[in-house]
């Protein structure tokens, strides 16, 4: 299949379900290439040898492991196949587990899993049963020459493979010393209860496409700017808002800050009420006017 990340199967006890990987996140960082400012030339990246200052080819460049200072052990693709044939090839399923369990902080990068045309039931089989189950399937697949644990999981009618880091790639928090137990202040009932509050008057539905990446749009707008004022212009961007510093010293007292953003919060829910009763208002003015 086209645009296939990898292609194999998923170990599922004796069932084996070909299946390919595939993207099922977009990136939408802005592109922006290496200048001189001298000329505006780009800048370009050569692979040149150590010893001699050429550039290498592509071709001809290899992975070595240096097993000892100066001395490589050269490897190609048909040694890490040979490394372990079926890992290559397959993702194991080696448990199944409540999702809730899982530490949010092993989640890496979500694939799709596409059934092939002879594991479309298998494929089918093994989503439905995920779904009545309320689990999801602990797996390890190597995609090139790395192996990765993962998480599979029913999302609609698809299988999703979310990449795992492994529990010695995740610091603990007792692994950990940015924060000592000498730093946490003590916090009075009130400003407990007011904090409490405000998360109350801030809790909603989880939308997610409510939120949206606005950066983008916000250097597109400096480089709109510059392309309209022409090469080598100087951009008068207005007053620019100046940056809220936080206290560093101990916070001796939330509570301001606290009421402060209870009561910002009341206003926007204000006003989004009256501009819904507003809207409602128009809406049957339309309809008795029709």
């Amino acid at each position: 299949m086209a645009g296939s990340i990898w292609k194999g199967s998923i170990s599922f006890g004796l069932l084996n379900i070909p299946v390919t990987l595939q993207k099922a996140q977009e990136g939408h960082e802005l592109s922006f290439k290496m200048l001189d400012q001298k000329d505006l030339s780009p800048i370009k990246y050569k692979k040149v040898n150590a010893k001699d200052g050429k550039e290498v080819p592509w071709p001809r460049i290899v992975k070595g492991y240096e097993y000892e200072s100066g001395q490589y052990v050269i490897m190609n693709k048909e040694d890490f196949k040979a490394a372990n044939p079926k890992a290559t090839q397959t993702i194991d399923i080696e448990d199944f587990v409540s999702f809730d369990e899982i530490d949010l902080m092993f989640f890496e990068k979500p694939y799709y899993l596409v059934p092939q045309k002879n594991g479309v039931k298998g494929y089918f089989l093994l989503c439905e049963a995920l779904k009545k189950t309320n689990k999801v399937a602990i797996a390890k697949i190597v995609i090139r020459t790395k192996m990765h644990l993962a998480c599979i999981m029913a999302k609609d009618n698809y299988l999703v493979l979310e990449m795992l880091r492994f529990a010695h790639e995740v610091l603990q928090t007792d692994e950990v010393d940015y924060i000592k137990d000498s730093d946490k202040p003590k916090f009075s009932p009130k400003e407990i209860k007011m904090a409490q509050e405000l998360i109350d008057g801030m809790t909603g539905k989880w939308k997610p496409e409510q939120y949206k990446d606005t950066y983008n749009d916000d250097i597109m707008k400096i480089i709109n700017l510059k392309v309209k004022a022409g090469e080598g212009h100087e951009i008068d961007y207005g007053e620019l808002p100046k940056e809220e510093k936080g206290n560093t010293g101990n916070v001796v007292d939330l509570m301001p800050l606290l009421r402060k953003s209870l009561e910002q919060k009341k206003k926007e829910r204000a006003s989004g009420s009256t501009t819904k009763k507003k809207t409602t208002k128009k809406v049957s003015a339309r309809k008795k006017a029709s």
